[in-house]
C-alpha cells in the first residue's frame, strides 16, 4: 500500500472482527514505530503489549469498556517517561563517539541533555534554567524550554505520539486497523502495569481487523484554509 493510500485508509475503528491480527505483523509494526523521530533521539517512550487475558480484561475496564477496547485483538499502552533519558544517555554517547560525530554533538549528549532533562526536586532548578535561557535569549535566538518538569514531560509525550503515529500507519499498511484511545482511567492503567510516578499514559491503541460499522461515517476534517496558514 503506498503512503497516501495508507494515510487516507487509517481511521479510528470502533469495532473489530473476531479475526486475530497476527503477532508477527504486530512485531513488524513495533519495529517501524521505534523508527519515528524523537526529541534528541532520547527515546523516552515505551509500548506495553498487554497479552495476559486477566490484565487485558482489566485494561478494557480501565478503558471504560468502550467497544474498540472490548473487540480488539490486541491492546497496546503507549507511555512517556521523561526520566527514561538516563537509559539512553550512555548508549547515545558511545554511539556518537563511534561514528566520529562533531565535538559539539558529543558535548550535547554529555552536558546539555542532562541539564535539559533535570528540573530538580520540587522543580528547584526550574527558576535558574528560566533565568539562563531567557538571559541568553536577550542577545540571540534561544530555546526557552524545557524548564519545568511539566515542560520536560511534554517533550516526552510529543515523541511518544510520533511513535504511535508510525505504529498505527504501519498496522494500516499491513492490512489491519487501529483505534488510538484517550478515554481511559490513567490511575488504573498505571496501577495495572505497575508504572512509576513519572510515567504518563499517552494513549491505549486497539489493534485488529475492521468490523461491520467500524466507523460512524465518512471522515470529517476542517477545510485546509482554516488550518493551514501562510505568512
Amino acid at each position: 500500500m503506498d503512503f497516501e493510500n495508507t494515510v487516507r485508509k487509517r481511521r479510528s475503528i470502533r469495532k473489530f472482527t473476531d479475526q486475530i491480527f497476527p503477532e508477527e505483523q504486530l512485531m513488524k509494526a513495533f519495529e517501524l514505530a521505534v523508527l519515528a523521530p524523537n526529541s534528541s533521539n532520547i527515546q523516552t517512550w515505551d509500548f506495553h503489549w498487554v497479552k495476559s487475558p486477566e490484565k487485558k480484561a482489566k485494561l478494557v475496564e480501565a478503558c471504560l469498556s468502550q467497544s474498540a477496547a472490548r473487540t480488539a485483538s490486541h491492546l497496546i499502552v503507549a507511555t512517556a517517561d521523561s526520566s527514561n533519558w538516563k537509559r539512553s544517555q550512555n548508549p547515545l554517547i558511545q554511539w556518537v563517539r563511534s561514528v566520529s560525530a562533531p565535538k559539539q554533538v558529543i558535548a550535547y549528549y554529555e552536558k546539555v541533555v542532562p541539564f535539559s532533562y533535570r528540573s530538580g526536586f520540587f522543580n528547584l532548578l526550574a527558576p535558574f534554567k528560566w533565568i539562563i535561557f531567557n538571559s541568553v535569549g536577550l542577545f540571540r535566538p534561544m530555546m526557552r524550554k524545557p524548564v519545568t518538569a511539566r515542560d520536560i514531560q511534554e517533550v516526552a509525550i510529543k515523541s511518544c505520539a510520533l511513535a504511535c503515529e508510525n505504529f498505527v500507519l504501519s498496522i494500516t499498511s499491513l492490512g489491519g486497523a487501529t483505534c488510538m484511545m484517550e478515554g481511559f482511567d490513567e490511575v488504573r492503567v498505571k496501577r495495572l502495569l505497575k508504572l512509576g510516578r513519572s510515567s504518563r499514559v499517552v494513549m491505549v491503541i486497539a489493534v485488529g481487523y475492521e468490523g461491520e460499522r467500524g466507523t460512524w461515517g465518512p471522515q470529517f476534517r476542517l477545510p485546509l484554509n482554516e488550518v493551514v496558514h501562510q505568512h
